[in-house]
């Protein structure tokens, strides 16, 4: 456990040296009210999740994984954007995110707005940057427009406010949290094993991984805003009572048989990756966790 917390503490302290010192400082430009905005939840801290998988991928792949820094933070600033974004009063009227005010509280609805849009359009400029060839340049761009847009995390956004309306079958619940939460987990997944120069059959341990992780995490997402502590979460509980959750639809012991379930099946996918050790410890932890 000392090594796996080793480990971690060094991806996520290298992704918030690199967020600080090389995003969004423009010393000579006006527009610093935005700037602010960006970096205000850009930087606020948080598990480092996406980016910890592009990094640990990159590794496993046989990569440097400190090159694959640009891709990590271009996934860090979409899933910031989409937070952003979630926490407006049009779609989840949240006060707080990551312990502290959301960023339309302090900075009001408009820049909010435009510093998700401004998240989402810097991303795609830091891999177009990144220290890599152009295939494998294009290949990223292909892979986080994919999973984030209209066919990924945007579409489930959509299916999850739809929802809303009505009672939710299995399918339909699949279909959101596939979307919503495990496609941004994919891109992060994928882009690991692209600056890893990993085989096409790597790349699919991945997706699968991911899809199955992403589940899993969700699942206890929805447990732990049944069970969780405001304080320990960072954020308000009992949001997601009236939604659509694997929660509202098993219950509780099924949930948590089902996050054990999807646990095992992502770290099956694992088997072609010799060091995969490490993953399978943050596996773990982030299914079981209390926050």
């Amino acid at each position: 456990m000392e090594a796996f917390k080793k480990r971690l503490t060094e991806y996520q302290t290298f992704l918030e040296k690199y967020l600080d010192e090389t995003c969004f400082v423009y010393d000579s430009e006006p527009q610093k009210e935005l700037f602010s905005a960006m970096r205000y939840s850009l930087l606020a801290g948080g598990k480092r999740l996406r980016p910890v998988f592009v990094f640990e991928f990159c590794r496993m792949c046989g990569g440097d994984w400190k090159a694959a820094a640009p891709f990590a933070a271009a996934v860090e600033m979409v899933h910031t954007y989409s937070l952003i974004h979630d926490d407006l009063p049009c779609m989840d009227n949240d006060d707080y995110r990551r312990g502290r005010l959301t960023n339309h509280k302090v900075y009001g609805e408009a820049m909010a707005v435009l510093a998700g849009d401004g998240l989402l359009t810097a991303a795609f400029s830091r891999l177009s940057d990144a220290p890599y060839s152009a295939e494998t340049r294009i290949k990223a761009v292909q892979i986080l427009s994919q999973c984030a847009g209209e066919l990924g995390m945007v579409g489930g956004q959509v299916l999850d406010m739809e929802s809303e309306r009505r009672d939710c079958t299995e399918r339909e619940i699949l279909d959101i949290q596939s979307r919503k939460t495990s496609a941004l987990i994919r891109a992060a997944c994928f882009l690991g094993v692209l600056a890893g120069g990993g085989t096409g059959e790597q790349m699919e341990a991945a997706g699968e991984f991911a899809s199955h992780l992403g589940l899993a995490f969700q699942i206890r997402d929805d447990i732990l805003d049944k069970i969780g502590d405001a304080e320990t979460l960072g954020k308000a509980v009992g949001v997601d009572e009236g939604k659509n959750t694997f929660l509202r639809l098993y219950g509780m012991d099924t949930c948590q048989a089902l996050v054990r379930q999807h646990t095992e099946k992502a770290l099956g996918a694992l088997s072609v990756f010799p060091e995969r050790q490490w993953m399978t410890e943050l596996a773990g932890w982030l299914t079981d966790r209390t926050y």
